[in-house]
């Protein structure tokens, strides 16, 4: 059952994102930049821990999950580490997901040849 919840989850925010893409003349960098964005403010004010609990991976993959991760981690380490933490508590938290994102770009670069799209 959680594999169905995680799906369900996972697919309703490409969904959303796809009928964004296809509905509006918002740039899909735009779509995903707000993607973050609403998952910071929906983590600051508690509403998305709730969803992560439900739906597990299928709402931590997504980039709404990124941005609860962010919000997650600036609030933990306020509480340790006082002011400072607004600067260090997100980077911290996002650490490993930024990393694999680097990698796996390096990894895209040097396995394939880029070309032009014309």
């Amino acid at each position: 059952m959680d594999y169905v919840k995680a799906f369900l989850v996972g697919g309703a925010f490409c969904l959303i994102g796809q009928i964004l893409i296809d509905k509006t003349k918002l740039t899909p960098a735009r779509i995903l930049v707000s993607y973050v964005v609403i998952g910071v403010i929906l983590g600051a004010i508690g509403v998305y821990k709730p969803l992560v609990e439900f739906a597990g991976a299928g709402a931590t993959v997504p980039l709404t999950g990124f941005g609860y991760n962010l919000a997650k981690g600036v609030k933990e380490a306020v509480q340790q580490d006082g002011f400072l933490g607004i600067l260090t508590g997100g980077l911290k938290a996002t650490a490993g997901g930024i990393t694999a994102a680097v990698c796996s770009g390096l990894l895209a670069s040097v396995l394939f040849k880029p070309k032009d799209k014309s």
